[in-house]
């Protein structure tokens, strides 16, 4: 399989709403979800979306075990999700730092909401739902707005704590998505 370039903020195909993924089982999605995996692993990415690889399809994946970039972040379990619907739990929203393989280099201040339920199907066709909080609910949202044509700057209110990464928090490494 192969790792794909990323687009980047300011390529209007990722201000498009992606499709639905409409066809499942083993041949339908298997070569798009390795190039993704391999793509997501070669930048130590905690997701991606499909429509961040040029293909307009309503699919995700996300997944931290231990990652340098992330020394902090509780593990998310790897996960292949297509047609996501999320719904916040609650009431609580928190900001934490993001970034993003689209947004090279650069982070900001996001509000989230803490707790959400997510439902969509894997690649077989079977249902997923979870609810879940903090760094995976984060996560999840991230990668679900992609699809939807939004990028996490957009999601910034105070673009004071928008910049890039080694001004912001000079000496650590790279957090992008």
């Amino acid at each position: 399989m192969a790792v794909r370039p990323v687009l980047r903020m300011g390529d209007p195909r990722l201000l498009q709403v992606a499709e639905p993924v409409g066809h499942f089982g083993p041949d339908a999605l298997g070569e798009l979800i390795q190039d993704m995996r391999d793509t997501m692993a070669e930048l130590s990415g905690a997701g991606l979306a499909a429509p961040q690889i040029g293909v307009g399809l309503r699919l995700v994946i996300f997944g931290v075990g231990h990652n340098p970039r992330y020394p902090d972040a509780e593990q998310v379990p790897f996960t292949v999700l297509a047609n996501p619907e999320i719904t916040p739990v609650g009431e609580e929203v928190e900001e934490g730092w993001e970034g993003c393989l689209s947004v090279p280099g650069m982070r900001g201040l996001v509000p989230r909401w803490r707790t959400v339920r997510y439902r969509g199907v894997d690649p077989q066709g079977v249902p997923i739902d979870r609810t879940v909080s903090g760094f995976h609910a984060r996560v999840v949202q991230h990668e679900c707005d992609h699809l939807d044509g939004i990028l996490y700057p957009m999601r910034i209110e105070d673009l004071r704590m928008f910049g890039f990464q080694d001004v912001l928090f000079p000496g650590e490494p790279d957090a992008d998505e």
